[in-house]
């Protein structure tokens, strides 16, 4: 293959992933998989992909790439794929503006001056540049971190990793943080990073668990799980320098769907099986692009509904058969005047878990939830966005910051604490 022709064809790898992540992609079956990885690389990579293919367009051209008319297709196919990512750039530029607005909603418009001071320092420093850079790089100065404590019964899965600040600290507010996958797949240590590095150093201890996984468990074992891990806080925390009374609860994905439902069945006996004198409930939820309705009830995804999978290897059962198990399962249909507040974050062009399910969620918990719930709706976000560093997962991150200190300054102001033991359960 001449020079000319190899150029047009990197250039056409190039736009396709530029044109994935411009284009919201809905029902595509089994192409969903690389779609997906190619909106979500240059969506949020955008700045990266412009620097490679500007390096690429100088060595082919260098080379001779000009010298044939493929050569000069490929250099218009990169100027189109540039100005496009340039485009993606700027809905990445407008995250702050929407973070913005969700937290004035809830907050007010002087949420800024209404937590300490050092915490308004701190979020009001900026992106770093070093983090954008090297968007995979995680390591933060200034954290301890102690991996595969095992919380549950022995079992390979029930283990967890403690982020926590170096040095003896103590009665530090606690963040768990529940890892994706589908709920078959993931582990502790490959979601969540950049928020927790982010908040260990800034004096939270996080917790990240484990949990089994399906085929081999049946749902609602992961909830179970997940719920362990918060017992273990309870009970272990402060070995750690955690204060086991103020926990927030955040996950992504299957982690969002579970962290909904942390919030949505505080001390409910049914997922707390041995240990139901454990008060399990949370301070508030973070739950970002979760699933939040385990049936297609509004006909949104088609052929590319969840529902076969889930009945096949996670629930086990057809919701014809038991409706009531697969309402249970699902935070749209648990939602109550009890919730604690929520912080609902949702990319519009998410090709895996539909924003409509988390408008639809957090339309109904407004409805009837006594606590704020907070929402904020990213215009091209992919799904995972804020699994490593970006533009617009350090604005994430900062607004989460900003959410959890308004929920933490609310605990140290009231003085209200989980109990030792776990209240009667309200139906639901």
């Amino acid at each position: 293959m001449t020079t000319p022709w190899l150029f047009l064809l990197v250039t056409l790898v190039g736009a396709a992933f530029t044109v994935s992540a411009l284009v919201r992609g809905r029902r595509m079956g089994l192409l969903v998989v690389p779609y997906f990885f190619g909106a979500w690389l240059a969506g949020e990579l955008a700045i990266h992909h412009i620097v490679w293919q500007a390096i690429a367009t100088i060595a082919f051209v260098y080379y001779g790439a000009l010298g044939a008319w493929p050569g000069w297709v490929g250099l218009a196919v990169t100027l189109l794929s540039w100005w496009g990512l340039v485009k993606l750039q700027g809905r990445a530029a407008h995250a702050p503006v929407v973070f913005d607005t969700a937290l004035r909603e809830v907050f007010g418009s002087d949420y800024r001056d209404s937590v300490d001071p050092a915490t308004v320092a701190d979020l009001r420093a900026g992106v770093s540049a070093r983090r954008i850079v090297r968007p995979f790089k995680m390591h933060a100065r200034g954290i301890e971190v102690t991996r595969n404590v095992q919380y549950g019964d022995g079992a390979r899965r029930t283990r967890l990793d403690v982020y926590r600040p170096a040095g003896r600290r103590e009665r530090c507010p606690v963040l768990l943080q529940v890892h994706g996958g589908g709920w078959v797949i993931g582990q502790k240590h490959q979601q969540g990073q950049p928020l927790m590095h982010r908040m260990a150093s800034r004096g939270w201890v996080c917790v990240a668990p484990n949990y089994r996984v399906s085929p081999r468990v049946t749902f609602p074992d992961h909830l179970i799980d997940v719920k362990r891990a918060l017992a273990w806080i309870r009970q272990h925390g402060e070995e750690y320098g955690a204060d086991p009374n103020f926990v927030i609860v955040t996950g992504g994905s299957a982690g969002g769907h579970l962290t909904s439902l942390m919030g949505l069945t505080m001390n409910d006996p049914e997922y707390q099986p041995g240990f139901e004198h454990v008060d399990t409930s949370v301070a508030a939820c973070v739950p970002f692009y979760g699933v939040y309705d385990f049936l297609d009830r509004r006909g949104l995804r088609g052929s590319a509904s969840m529902t076969p999978f889930l009945e096949r290897v996670v629930m086990k059962c057809s919701p014809a058969d038991h409706p009531e198990r697969w309402d249970k399962a699902s935070p749209v249909m648990r939602v109550h005047a009890d919730a604690p507040p929520f912080f609902v974050i949702h990319g519009t062009h998410d090709s895996l878990a539909f924003i409509e399910d988390a408008r639809e969620f957090v339309e109904k918990l407004r409805a009837v939830s006594r606590n704020r719930v907070a929402f904020a709706e990213l215009p091209g976000a992919q799904h995972a966005f804020e699994v490593f560093h970006s533009w617009r997962s350090a604005h994430a991150i900062d607004a989460v910051c900003w959410f959890v200190e308004h929920v933490h300054a609310a605990h140290r102001t009231s003085g209200t604490a989980p109990s030792d033991t776990a209240p009667s359960h309200a139906a639901v």
